[in-house]
């Protein structure tokens, strides 16, 4: 890597399921960090060399040439906080790190905080409190001191609240969750045309519909075309950076 700071930003996908929102998830630069708290199912499809990773018991895996995304199974929220302690130290190979899906990663804290009880008033305040603070944290090492992340990647599934799309998550996190990430985006995909192809779009801009919006200066446009995998995460942050180049070793363009 060149002494040039590389720049990062942060960026939410919501959308309905199967939309593409984790094969998104699986463009930006190389090597990549997925926390797939899906069961497995958020990375088992996408395209890229896969390898585990257990960070309760190893390290970060050191970038061989036979892998391109590190998955971490979170299969609760313990893992997840792991996870942050070895970014925090700057202790890793990560250039893309998205969580998959914040949606599930809630669900996990839930279980931390009442198990197979009912959720209690005081115990949503905490809810907000610690899964609220670790978004911001992971959205931070976009700009982290030691070891910033080009790219950080929120993925959430999408329910209806007045009449639009809004990320799916649970009690006050579901206002505040859009404000966080640099860009906030919906994932849609248009009924088969007349050859049978349906085509993929990440709306960005204002609209009615969908809870979106950005403060990247309009650099993406209204809408990210993403067709055939032709669009990729890596350049949208050329799209954003211009004049700040990933020089990477093994980013894919």
């Amino acid at each position: 890597m060149s002494d040039v700071v590389v720049k990062g930003f942060s960026i939410l996908v919501h959308g309905q399921s199967k939309s593409g929102k984790s094969w998104l998830s699986d463009t930006g630069p190389t090597p990549r960090l997925c926390i797939d708290a899906e069961g497995g199912n958020a990375t088992e499809w996408t395209p890229s060399r896969k390898k585990e990773w257990d960070p309760i018991k190893e390290a970060p895996p050191v970038p061989d040439g036979t892998w391109d995304t590190c998955v971490v199974n979170a299969r609760d929220y313990q893992t997840v906080v792991q996870v942050y302690e070895w970014l925090n130290s700057g202790q890793h190979p990560f250039n893309t790190v998205s969580l998959d899906s914040v949606s599930e990663i809630q669900q996990r804290c839930v279980d931390s905080i009442a198990g197979a009880n009912q959720m209690q008033t005081q115990n949503w305040g905490e809810l907000l409190r610690v899964v609220s603070q670790l978004i911001r944290s992971f959205r931070d090492f976009s700009k982290h001191a030691i070891r910033p992340i080009p790219v950080v990647v929120f993925i959430t599934m999408s329910t209806i609240k007045n009449n639009k799309f809004y990320p799916l998550v649970q009690g006050g996190l579901s206002d505040r969750l859009p404000y966080y990430p640099d860009v906030c985006g919906y994932m849609t995909v248009t009924p088969p045309d007349e050859t049978g192809a349906c085509y993929r779009y990440l709306m960005i801009g204002p609209s009615y519909e969908y809870l979106t919006g950005e403060r990247v200066g309009g650099r993406l446009g209204a809408h990210v075309h993403i067709p055939d995998g032709d669009m990729t995460l890596t350049r949208m942050h050329g799209m954003i950076f211009p004049n700040n180049p990933l020089e990477l070793e093994g980013t894919n363009a």
